[in-house]
C-alpha cells in the first residue's frame, strides 16, 4: 500500500517551503500556483510509452552527464529534482536540467533555486500541452536559456533558445546536428533517439571523443 506522501491529495494551497518539507522524499510531483500537482496517477501502469520514456531519460540523462562532468561545465539531474524558477513561478520538475558550473550556487540540498542552463522534457501523451505550452511559458519567463522538447509520438525534438526576452525555435543544420549554447562543445543528432535500440552510449561517448 503507498504511503501517504505518494497518494494524491485533494488541491489545498501551500507554500514552497511547505511542499519541500513534505515531498522532498522522491515524489513525482511539481509546485504550481501553491498546488501539488502529481506527474503519474496512483497506479502507474507500464506501458510501451513509459517504458519508451523512460529510455529517453536515461539515455539522454548519463549522455549529458558524461559530456558535464569530463569537460567540468556543472551538474546534470533529474526527475524529480525540483526547480524553483523564480519569484511567482512554479516549481517543476523538469525531466533533466543542466546546471552550469558559474551557477552553482543555485543549487540547494533539496531543489535548484533559480532556472537551471538547460533543460529537457520528454513529452508524455497524456498531457502534450504541459510540455509545449505550460513549461514553455514558465520557463520563458524564467529566462531558462536553452529548452529541448522531446517528443516521442512526433519522433522530433524542438530546440528553443532564449533571446532578448523570448525563444527561438532552432533547426538542426544541413546535416542533421543541433549545436548546445549552453553546453559549449556539445552535439547531438535528434534521429539518435529514434533509433531501436538507442544507440550504444560509448559510441555516443566516442563520437564526442571523450573516450
Amino acid at each position: 500500500m503507498a504511503s501517504e506522501t505518494q497518494t494524491p491529495q485533494t488541491a489545498t494551497k501551500i507554500c514552497f517551503e511547505e511542499f519541500l518539507e513534505k515531498y522532498s522524499d522522491g515524489s513525482h510531483v511539481e509546485w504550481v500556483d501553491g498546488e501539488v500537482l502529481w506527474l503519474h496517477s496512483e497506479v502507474d501502469e507500464v506501458t510501451a510509452v513509459s517504458l519508451l520514456h523512460d529510455d529517453l531519460n536515461g539515455f539522454l540523462c548519463s549522455a549529458l552527464r558524461c559530456f558535464a562532468e569530463h569537460h567540468r561545465l556543472g551538474s546534470v539531474y533529474r526527475d524529480p529534482v525540483v526547480m524553483k524558477l523564480g519569484s511567482g513561478l512554479p516549481g517543476r520538475a523538469p525531466d533533466i536540467t543542466f546546471v552550469a558550473a558559474a551557477h552553482e550556487s543555485r543549487l540547494r540540498a533539496n531543489f535548484i533555486d533559480g532556472p537551471a542552463d538547460l533543460v529537457v522534457e520528454i513529452v508524455s501523451p497524456d498531457d502534450p500541452e504541459r510540455d509545449y505550452v505550460d513549461k514553455y511559458r514558465e520557463y520563458e519567463a524564467a529566462g531558462v536559456p536553452e529548452y529541448w522538447i522531446v517528443d516521442p509520438r512526433l519522433q522530433r525534438v524542438e530546440f528553443n533558445q532564449w533571446r532578448e526576452g523570448k525563444y527561438h525555435e532552432v533547426l538542426p543544420d544541413q546535416n542533421g546536428v543541433y549545436y548546445s549554447t549552453q553546453m559549449p562543445g556539445l552535439w547531438i543528432k535528434p534521429f539518435w533517439l529514434w533509433q531501436e535500440p538507442l544507440p550504444d552510449l560509448i559510441q555516443i561517448l566516442r563520437d564526442w571523443k571523450l573516450i
